[in-house]
Formats: structure tokens, C-alpha cells, sequence
């Protein structure tokens, strides 16, 4: 059959063809942008710093990691351990690294049956009691991947500068769930950062994050979303961050590692918990999260359709190339640069199933709802 014999596949190509470009833009406009960025000179100026990490029952985690954050190769910085409610052996081990560290401080909340909150509320004491104007923000269980971590997260802070977003991996596991968790970190990573270096920041990681203290209490703190289970990261960049007031950093020795999910239950949950966020995004940012998925489903929809139906098949068939080749080039090339080793196998699988995975886990989010009580 010619193009023109069937009215509805020829609308079919010309969707296919939309979503193709819409596809396109993102990638070599956002996606590509942290493969272009070239990090400014440090001025050489070590400001102090303050290090805050929120731990609820992290015995463990405190004993593997928190000594990486406590041996930094910086100069004048404290780190800030806010034990909230723990009920493990939490408090001894914090008092051991007292003994050995001079520079770390820890804050204990205690259990009240009268009193539940959620994870800002630690994270507001934390920067409460940080003594210093720029604060770096990491979780207990995670790992800087150098002793240079610290430095690097805080070159770029200038005179206008109040937000530094980083880059916070998952360590490689075996098995395929822990390749999708890696997977689906990264390309939020390259959306996020390429954003923000686009001058459209919307979100950064707790992971690893770093802004201003008194920006935050100049902001009201958490403001409106305070209580809100999640939200103490992406939220407040999502609010606070404008265009010339954020820069980025994802050097390999800026780079943090967290222990990723173990099980598909506990992925889902985690991914839920995030996910319950992005109602409060501003409309610019939810517009131009949706739009990515979106065309995504319809460019691989469209495409088997009209494959099919061997309608236009050579040129369905160039297009869909020719985005696999952009998309194939610009992830190889972010994953060896963020140091994301196992993935390439699973790239064109992740993709199609990626925007069908999150719109069901928010489908779930959406149904429970928020607890306001529950820590994150």
C-alpha cells in the first residue's frame, strides 16, 4: 500500500514522527548536557562546611560508612549525625566515633508516644545545630566514592550560588533488579542535572546535596510541605532553586554510593515513597516530566504498529535506528561517565518498560496517599 491509502496508519506515522522529535530534543538537548558540561575552576577557597546525615536504626550502616564521610580530605568541616529514635545499638556507635573524631557532633531525639514525625523534622535539628554556612547532605547509608568527595561538592558555591546538586549511584549488585535501579537512577540523574545545567532545575538527591543554611531558614525551612513524608530534597530545590542560583557537580570523586533496594517489594516501596512528590512539583516541571514518557510510549507503540502493518517500513524503520543510535551513544557514554558498569544489555528493554513501571507504582502512590508521620 502507498502512504496515502490508509488515512489512520498515516496518522500513525505522523505521530510516530512527532514523538520521534520530541524524543530527540530531550536527548540531545537535556540528556546530552552532562556529557558537554565542564565543571568550573575550584577558586581555592575552602569554606567550613557541615555535613549532615539523619539516621534511624543505621547501626550497621554507620559502622561501614559513616567513617568515608568522617575522613575527608578537607580541612574545616564538621559532620552533623542526627540519630532519631533509634532502638538499635545506634548510640553506642556514635559514641565510639566521639571518642575518635573530634569533628563529629551527634544529636539523639528521643521517643515520644505523644510526638511522631517525619524525616524533617531530624533533618531541621540537623541544620539547626550545624555550625556552618554551607551544608552537605548525605544519608547513612551511603559512601563518598573518594576522600575528595567533600571537596568537590563545595568548589562551586560562589557569591550567588545556593544549591549544589550531585550525583548519588547505587553500589552494583548482581541480578537484574539491581541493573534497573542503577538504570532508572542515572537517567533521572541525566534529566535532573541536564535540566538544572539548562537552567530549569527542578529537583536534586539527598543522597548527595548541598545549599545554603541560611537560605533555608530564610525560606521558612521545609515551608508548606513540611509535612509531607518525602519531599526534604527535591521539594525544597524544587521550590527554592532558580536559574543562576544552582550549578552541578558529578566528578567521579563527587560521586556518592547507596545500598540499593534488595527486593522488587521493597524497589516498589521505595520508588512510591518518592514518587508521592511530584504532585507539589511546579506545572512547567510536571509538564516537561510527563512529556518525556509520554512520547516515549507513543514512539514505541506507533512504532510496532506501522512495523506491523509494513506501512512505510523503511522509513519506520530508519527512524527508529537512528533514535537508538542517539539514545544507545548518549547513555553508553553517561553511564562510563558516571561510572555505571552492566547496563548497556538492558537499555532498550529498560527503556520500553520504564515508563510502564513508574505509572503504575504512582497509580499506587496516588491511591494510599502521603502518611505525614512516616520517617524517610
Amino acid at each position: 500500500m502507498t502512504i496515502q491509502e490508509h488515512p489512520f496508519l498515516l496518522a500513525l506515522l505522523v505521530t510516530f514522527g512527532i514523538s520521534f522529535l520530541v524524543q530527540s530534543f530531550y536527548y540531545l538537548y537535556f540528556f546530552l548536557t552532562p556529557l558537554l558540561f565542564r565543571h568550573p575552576e575550584p577558586s581555592g577557597k575552602k569554606q567550613p562546611v557541615s555535613v549532615i546525615i539523619c539516621a534511624r536504626n543505621e547501626e550497621e550502616n554507620l559502622k561501614e560508612f559513616l567513617p568515608a564521610v568522617l575522613e575527608q580530605d578537607y580541612p574545616d568541616y564538621e559532620v552533623v549525625v542526627v540519630n532519631d529514635c533509634s532502638d538499635d545499638e545506634s548510640f553506642e556507635v556514635l559514641g565510639e566515633y566521639l571518642k575518635k573524631y573530634p569533628h563529629l557532633r551527634v544529636t539523639n531525639i528521643l521517643k515520644d508516644p505523644k510526638f511522631t514525625h517525619n524525616k524533617k523534622f531530624a533533618q531541621f535539628i540537623g541544620i539547626k545545630a550545624a555550625a556552618n554556612e554551607i551544608l552537605v547532605f548525605t544519608d547513612a547509608d551511603c559512601r563518598p566514592e573518594s576522600g575528595k568527595w567533600l571537596e568537590n561538592m563545595v568548589s562551586g558555591f560562589g557569591e550567588n550560588i545556593d544549591f549544589v546538586l550531585g550525583y548519588g549511584g547505587y553500589f552494583a549488585r548482581k541480578g537484574l533488579l539491581n541493573k534497573y535501579i542503577r538504570y532508572d537512577c542515572l537517567t533521572i540523574a541525566m534529566q535532573y542535572l541536564g535540566m538544572a545545567i539548562r537552567g530549569l532545575p527542578y529537583m536534586g538527591v539527598g543522597r548527595n546535596l548541598s545549599y545554603r543554611r541560611s537560605l533555608f531558614f530564610e525560606k521558612k525551612g521545609f515551608g508548606i510541605h513540611t509535612n509531607l513524608a518525602s519531599g526534604d530534597d527535591d521539594l525544597f530545590v524544587n521550590s527554592n532553586a532558580k536559574r543562576d542560583n544552582v550549578t552541578v557537580e558529578f566528578r567521579k570523586d563527587a560521586h556518592t554510593r547507596s545500598v540499593p533496594a534488595e527486593s522488587s517489594i521493597e524497589f516498589y516501596r521505595q520508588k512510591r515513597r518518592h514518587l508521592t512528590t511530584a504532585n507539589y512539583y511546579k506545572l512547567i516541571d510536571k509538564l516537561i516530566l510527563i512529556l518525556e514518557p509520554v512520547s516515549r510510549i507513543l514512539f514505541y507503540t506507533t512504532f510496532i504498529i506501522l512495523l506491523t502493518n509494513l506501512y512505510a517500513w523503511p522509513l519506520v524503520l530508519g527512524i527508529f535506528l537512528l533514535r537508538l543510535i542517539i539514545q544507545y551513544t548518549i547513555l553508553i557514554l553517561t553511564a562510563k561517565k558516571f561510572n555505571e558498569p552492566g547496563i548497556f544489555p538492558f537499555i532498550l528493554i529498560f527503556d520500553i518498560l520504564s515508563p510502564l513501571i513508574n505509572a503504575v507504582i504512582y497509580t499506587g502512590s496516588q491511591r494510599r496517599g502521603s502518611s505525614s508521620n512516616k520517617w524517610n
